[in-house]
């Protein structure tokens, strides 16, 4: 029972790193909600396990019926159109964004501090740009499982196991790897943001939030080229 659970859960991680689009679609946002982007790969994990569990239900009872693979294969453009948009909308914030100003402020007793403001509304809408992020998260999650048939091969050993207890405990194992490997993931990456933040050095930061937007661009126009 446990080797059957280890099992489930290296498949579903191995599955998790090894696809580039996956780890494309989390970057930028985890990069962007810094020390809370562990949320951003939990809620793609929760997505992607949907959406793999929906293709398949799918697949055993109406794959005589409904087109699944035209709905995969829909679903992969999807998946590349929205890698891309995630992307763009990473630079439009790098480059939308407002400078800060200094404004010297003279006190009573003569003596002259510099006070610096954000002139950008960054702070006070923390809350809903994190609540965008893992609804946009879990939304690519669930195309993710949605798209590739392939998905529900990862699956197939349910099939052959000899009682359900043991079905139900892969589904478990997997469903555990495919959501701990992303939340790890992005939570290193929230975190690496994070500090490059703290350091002062605004460049540097702009620079891995450009190179995460980058990366989703060029994986999502690669995508694209494949599914056509």
């Amino acid at each position: 029972m446990t080797t059957i659970l280890f099992s489930a859960i290296l498949a579903s991680i191995l599955h998790v790193i090894s696809g580039p689009d996956h780890l494309a679609a989390v970057t930028p946002l985890a990069i962007s909600s810094q020390r809370k982007g562990w949320k951003i790969g939990l809620f793609w994990g929760f997505g992607h396990l949907i959406g793999m569990l929906l293709i398949g239900v799918l697949f055993l009872l109406f794959k005589e019926v409904i087109p699944i693979e035209a709905i995969s294969s829909y679903s992969e453009q999807l998946v590349a159109i929205v890698l891309i948009a995630v992307g763009l909308w990473a630079f439009y914030r790098i480059f939308n964004e407002k400078k800060k100003h200094t404004h010297p402020h003279t006190h009573s007793d003569g003596s002259t501090h510099i006070h610096t403001y954000e002139n950008t509304s960054e702070e006070h809408s923390h809350k809903k740009k994190m609540k965008q992020n893992t609804l946009s998260s879990l939304s690519i999650g669930f195309l993710h499982g949605l798209a590739g048939v392939a998905h529900f091969i990862l699956l197939l050993p349910v099939l052959a196991f000899e009682t359900k207890s043991e079905g139900i405990q892969y589904i478990i194992g997997f469903a555990i790897g495919t959501v701990a490997a992303m939340t790890v993931y992005a939570f290193i990456l929230g975190n690496i943001a994070k500090l490059s933040k703290n350091a002062n050095d605004p460049l540097f930061f702009k620079g891995i939030r450009f190179a995460g937007g980058l990366f989703a661009v060029v994986i999502g126009f690669y995508w694209l080229y494949l599914t056509f």
